[in-house]
């Protein structure tokens, strides 16, 4: 298979060193200091860049129908506009806030407990993000994803960054600490007892798996899809 890299920072270098272990190559290295490179010489691209530049690379890989698979997170106010990109080019594409296959099991353990206790009121939800001091958007794109699987099911109207006297928010801690890869947990406290879940990633391989994981999934196919479609969890 034939990647295009599209972001070459920490996440790009490790999926690289993973892809090639898996026999593919890398035919595009493209960052924020690339002026033009043409799109089509690959069979997907896997789009880690920055905020302020995905869309533009989504965009192309779709124009060119090109499969594209992103993990950035911070550019979701066009995401309908790529979705409708993908469509009217019968292209593919999958976003998710996080490829981590052990991150996606945690989501759907997210939900299903969230169900459990949407009707126990003794019950106070908090949540917790930390993340490395490189990171660039507060909450974690992770910790929304968590947010929305409990506003789904409970009570809450809408998250708060770092704001825990609003009943009908849910409350977001986020921390950055150096040299933490991603470590996200849910607390429902009571008076009598704590319930608590927790991911936490040890480096950034998880990451950068599920990301090729899906790129190979991707390949050959048309449609807007999610970790869901690509672990079968749907």
């Amino acid at each position: 298979m034939k990647i295009a890299l599209l972001g070459y920072g920490k996440m790009g270098k490790t999926i690289e060193q993973i892809a090639l272990q898996k026999g593919h190559e890398i035919v595009l290295k493209v960052d924020e200091t690339t002026k033009e490179y043409d799109i089509t010489v690959a069979d997907v691209a896997i789009d880690f860049s920055i905020p302020s530049i995905a869309f533009t690379n989504i965009s192309n890989c779709l124009n060119n129908k090109v499969p594209v698979v992103s993990g950035t997170t911070g550019w979701l106010d066009k995401f309908d506009e790529a979705t409708k990109l993908c469509i009217v080019n019968k292209s593919a594409f999958i976003y998710a806030s996080n490829f981590s296959l052990g991150v996606n099991i945690f989501f759907e353990l997210n939900e299903y407990l969230a169900k459990m206790m949407a009707n126990l009121e003794q019950y106070q939800i908090s949540m917790e993000e930390i993340h490395h001091t490189q990171k660039l958007d507060e909450p974690s794109g992770t910790a929304i994803t968590l947010a929305e699987g409990i506003i789904k099911h409970t009570n809450k109207n809408n998250w708060a960054l770092n704001v825990t006297n609003n009943k009908n928010e849910l409350p977001i801690v986020a921390k950055r600490i150096a040299g933490v890869p991603g470590t996200h947990s849910i607390e429902y406290k009571s008076n009598v007892d704590t319930i608590d879940i927790k991911h936490t990633a040890h480096n950034r391989d998880g990451f950068a798996l599920g990301a090729l994981i899906a790129a190979e999934w991707l390949v050959g196919k048309a449609g807007v899809f999610t970790m869901k479609d690509v672990l079968g969890l749907k």
